[in-house]
């Protein structure tokens, strides 16, 4: 760059106070090609869901060169977390960039390549369109090079939010970005996931600093359908469908830094979000107004299974014996003899459900309750789970100010030989700032997990010394590595004290405490054909089904509680909008899945690799089929179908009668 060129370009720059750092670095490159290697690093770091790794990589002068040969005492040594560490070790093992080699990596920026097998599938995805408020007037503005540093910001912005959720990005479009949730792997709670991005991305967004003086906002638009994705004559994998559209045609009608949703995704978000209804939206290209709907926030449900149970909640069917045991267990931990049971089931099996009729049985008597819910969003987040439970018992409100959380704090921890460390360590916990009242305290940072850790079990020791406790923690498959010290240390302590203490975990979580004298360990079962059908009757209430209605339900619902309501209010619901309910039940099997179990039940099939192919086949063959037929169908000869059928019934998709 010539010094007459460079002299304009500082002045462009100084219009927007992020792009000056921007400008310094790559002026301090030295040369173009150094400053190629690191766009290739961060489009690398892009497409695999690790973005936010580029700085600390580029800050010790890691380019892709020096990136494939780290080792995780590498990493460790420059600072990554454990959690990104394994991802970013995973992803050069699978998708290794090609040194020096801008071909492989320019290739990859859009995305992962298809592989040799992959064709067009039939999905429900969660689509989210994001939009620069004001890019045109901006363009009028900007020096070229100033706006393309403009963009590039922004789009790192988003991406960072969109993979940290799990997310996509599909295309860079100018400048918006469309991203799906759902594909090219699914996860649980994919519309929630979107949101959750969404809201990540408009935080991010406003943390860039201000361009010319001006804040440049953005607008998101979600929603959730059935799309074709995958089509390897499509290099881009767009998904093809109403859907995409209809995320722009929300998008264009937010707001500026809000986020706009449709009715399918409102209803998949249950209560877990604060939304508010808009005035429907005439929509090109749609026949009907569209009901929309702005998310606020998180709401302030306490659990997921709260958030989607605000109503009544249906009678407990099937369960009396289980109840019965819990029942057993707490009188005998409030004589001072600790208990814990291990709720262990699938998803939807009723674990949430059990607890919730434990509470209710038990409302009346004198007790406390400490609840701790883990998060498939906070797993890398230390002591996430206790950190919700103090903030729940302290009653903290959004638009508290850090002193008054202090003061809820200091109420909340009793005052006695360690109350003030307690404190200090709990707001720390928080990140609250220190204080005159509450100043730091100097300690390293084993030293703080310990003295955290004693902090809490004292607070369980006072608590249980007023009154019995019930103890739970839910969802332990998803739980962060030092809550689950924090949950060892508590199972060890609580022996001798009033303590029920009740987890809830998915049959793939390990617990490391069964065989213990004072451990009870309950699978929970699908419910039979009677239980089924009773759910079934409590569902629809005071209207009837037809017999072979109820029966189809109960068949194909396999005795999974929530299986049972979310069809049987689907097949209401079509009935409800004039539809023949014997004929929706026996439509094609994707117009019998409710959109609220679609991404649970995808996330089980893509977790299988191979074995997918293998349930594809068997569910286009019918509900039941014979192995020959299926081995004829695949082209698999005994052998080769051993592992596949073998996955699929371990993970409850296949259910076997006989030997082949």
């Amino acid at each position: 760059m010539s010094g007459a060129k460079a002299a304009i370009g500082k002045e462009a720059l100084a219009k927007c106070g992020f792009i000056v750092t921007a400008y310094a670095v790559a002026h301090n490159r030295g040369n173009r090609k150094d400053a190629k290697t690191v766009d290739e690093l961060e489009r690398w770091l892009d497409t695999v869901g690790l973005a936010p790794l580029a700085a600390v990589l580029q800050s010790h002068d890691v380019d892709l060169d020096i990136l494939v040969d780290l080792t995780e005492a590498d990493l460790e040594k420059i600072g990554v977390s454990l959690g990104l560490r394994k991802k970013l070790l995973k992803a050069l093992t699978e998708r290794r960039p090609a040194a020096g080699g801008a071909t492989a990596v320019e290739g990859a920026a859009a995305g992962p390549a298809p592989s040799a097998e992959r064709i067009a599938e039939r999905r429900q995805l969660t689509v989210m369109f994001c939009d620069l408020v004001g890019s045109t007037a901006l363009s009028t503005r900007l020096d070229p090079e100033v706006l393309r540093e403009v963009l590039h910001a922004y789009r790192h912005a988003i991406a960072a939010a969109v993979h940290r959720f799990d997310g996509h990005i599909a295309q860079y479009l100018g400048d918006g970005v469309l991203a799906y949730f759902g594909w090219p792997h699914s996860h649980e709670y994919e519309a929630e996931r979107a949101v959750r991005a969404g809201l990540a991305a408009i935080e991010a967004v406003r943390a860039l600093p201000p361009c010319g003086g001006v804040a440049v906002p953005v607008r998101i638009g979600i929603a959730t359908g059935l799309v074709v994705v995958g089509d390897q004559a499509s290099p881009d994998a767009t998904a093809v469908g109403e859907t995409p559209n209809l995320a722009a045609r929300l998008q264009g009608a937010a707001a500026p830094d809000t986020i706009v949703i449709e009715e399918t995704t409102r209803r998949l978000l249950g209560g877990l979000f604060e939304i508010e209804p808009l005035t429907p939206l005439v929509a090109k290209g749609f026949a009907d107004p569209v009901p929309v709907y702005q998310v606020l926030r998180p709401s302030r449900a306490e659990s997921r299974f709260e958030a989607f149970h605000a109503a009544a909640l249906t009678s407990l069917i099937g369960r009396d014996e289980e109840l019965q045991i819990l029942v057993r267990r707490w009188e005998r931990a409030k004589t001072g003899s600790g208990q814990l049971v291990v709720l262990s089931g699938e998803a939807g099996i009723g674990k949430s459900r059990l607890v919730a009729a434990l509470r209710q049985h038990i409302q009346g008597e004198p007790h406390i309750e400490l609840r701790y819910f883990c998060s498939p969003h906070h797993r890398d987040s230390a002591l996430h789970p206790v950190a919700g439970q103090i903030e729940r018992a302290a009653a903290f409100d959004r638009d508290d100010d850090p002193a008054h959380k202090l003061a809820r704090i200091e109420a909340l921890f009793e005052d006695g030989p360690d109350a003030a460390l307690d404190r200090r360590l709990i707001a720390d916990l928080l990140r609250l700032p220190e204080t005159e009242h509450y100043p730091a305290v100097a300690l390293t940072p084993q030293q703080r997990k310990v003295k955290t850790f004693e902090a809490l079990l004292r607070q369980l020791e006072r608590l249980a010394a007023r009154r019995p406790v019930l103890h739970v923690f839910e969802d332990v498959h998803w739980v962060d590595p030092t809550s689950q010290e924090v949950l060892d240390r508590t199972i060890d302590r609580v022996r001798n004290l009033p303590v029920l203490q009740i987890v809830t975990c998915r049959p793939e979580y390990t617990a490391s405490w069964v065989g213990q004298p004072n451990v009870t360990v309950m699978s929970l079962n699908r419910l039979d054909r009677r239980a089924g059908i009773a759910l079934i009757e409590e569902v629809v209430g005071v209207g009837t089904l037809p017999p072979d209605v109820v029966m189809g339900i109960a068949e194909r619902t396999d005795g999974v509680p929530l299986f049972v309501e979310e069809l049987t209010k689907a097949i209401l619901e079509a009935g409800a909008q004039g539809g023949d309910t014997a004929r929706e039940l026996s439509m094609a099997p994707v117009n019998t899945v409710p959109a609220v179990l679609y991404a649970s039940l995808m996330a089980r099939l893509d977790r299988l690799g191979a074995a997918k192919e293998i349930a594809q086949i068997a569910a286009a063959i019918g509900r039941e089929c014979s192995h020959e037929l299926l081995a004829a169908a695949s082209g698999l000869d005994e052998a080769a179908l051993v592992e596949p059928i073998g996955k699929l019934i371990s993970s409850g998709l296949l259910i076997a009668r006989g030997t082949p």
